[in-house]
């Protein structure tokens, strides 16, 4: 997807790079479509803290809440308009949380997916439920602007970073490649002719459920061509949070799994006591680690309809 490139010195170059992104609108759908066919590298942030740019929607004491949002154009400078990122989150048997970003967001390996690859491979039931424990999480960030949110009502008209699981993002395919002929297809991320989406938000067996979310009708974001251009211009970049010197290092990762984990170098899967006489897989060593990770079910597990922010809440409590 090429932007026109802008030069900031003058206000009315980036006026022209403005008026280029609405006269572009028609032609961002087929773009964002392949984009969404050809995402094959994850990506993963590797932020700490409370990061004040990203809106979390509320919810009551029974674990509802409602919100209206309206996804956004990629920013200035970028040419996608949302960034998938990985992480993985567990307590090790020593009590110690391993939290953190995992490196095949950069199209790296990564010591949790080698370990679960060794642990799958071992062909050992209990550790196949390790590997399903230590599972990569899925999230997206894209920019929206709040166009309602009762429970915080100061952030309405505002742009922020949204969070979002893969519900969510399924619901932005669907919205731009529909399953039926008398549905067509709407880019959600356009100024012009994008829709909102009605979060409504359930407790279902304890996790965040998205399902009766839905998109309203296509229309403007706003009437006012330079309030537009405003919300456009506030948009956060996304590309920090797939930059290479965001993430920790393999070794460093590594060292950090086996602390967690209580794990030597020796350290093997180790098979339960066999219950009959058929014989049992021999385990594999640590030296299994070089195997990648498309060998490891990982790549298919992580596309459970987990809500990671439903999954980091629970691990805070």
């Amino acid at each position: 997807m090429n932007k026109p490139q802008i030069n900031r010195n003058t206000q009315g170059d980036i006026m022209s790079s403005f008026q280029a992104l609405k006269k572009n609108s028609a032609s961002e759908l087929s773009k964002l479509t392949e984009a969404l066919q050809t995402l094959n590298t994850p990506n993963q942030a590797n932020r700490r803290g409370p990061d004040e740019r990203i809106w979390k929607p509320t919810v009551d004491k029974a674990g509802n809440g409602y919100a209206v949002i309206r996804f956004l154009p990629a920013p200035d400078g970028e040419d996608v308009p949302f960034v998938r990122v990985w992480d993985h989150g567990f307590q090790g048997p020593t009590g110690q949380w391993y939290i953190e970003s995992s490196l095949t967001t950069i199209g790296q390996k990564d010591p949790v997916s080698d370990y679960n690859t060794m642990l799958w491979n071992s062909g050992i039931e209990s550790n196949k439920d390790l590997v399903r424990k230590y599972k990569r999480r899925l999230s997206f960030y894209s920019n929206i602007y709040v166009v309602a949110d009762s429970a915080n009502p100061d952030n309405e008209g505002k742009v922020f970073l949204y969070k979002y699981g893969k519900k969510i993002f399924d619901k932005l395919n669907d919205a731009m490649n529909p399953a039926f002929e008398d549905e067509s297809p709407v880019n959600p991320f356009d100024l012009w002719t994008g829709a909102a989406l009605k979060l409504k938000i359930r407790n279902v067996e304890g996790y965040r459920n998205y399902d009766k979310s839905e998109f309203d009708s296509s229309t403007p974001l706003l009437e006012d061509e330079d309030k537009l251009e405003a919300v456009w211009k506030s948009e956060h970049a996304l590309g920090e949070f797939i930059k290479p010197e965001a993430f920790k290092t393999y070794d460093e990762l590594k060292a950090k799994l086996y602390r967690v984990l209580a794990l030597g170098e020796d350290t093997a899967p180790q098979a339960p006591a066999p219950q009959v006489s058929a014989p049992v897989r021999a385990a594999p060593t640590t030296s299994t680690l070089t195997a990648t990770a498309a060998d490891s079910p990982q790549s298919s597990a992580a596309d459970e309809d987990d809500d990671t922010m439903s999954f980091f809440q629970k691990l805070a409590e």
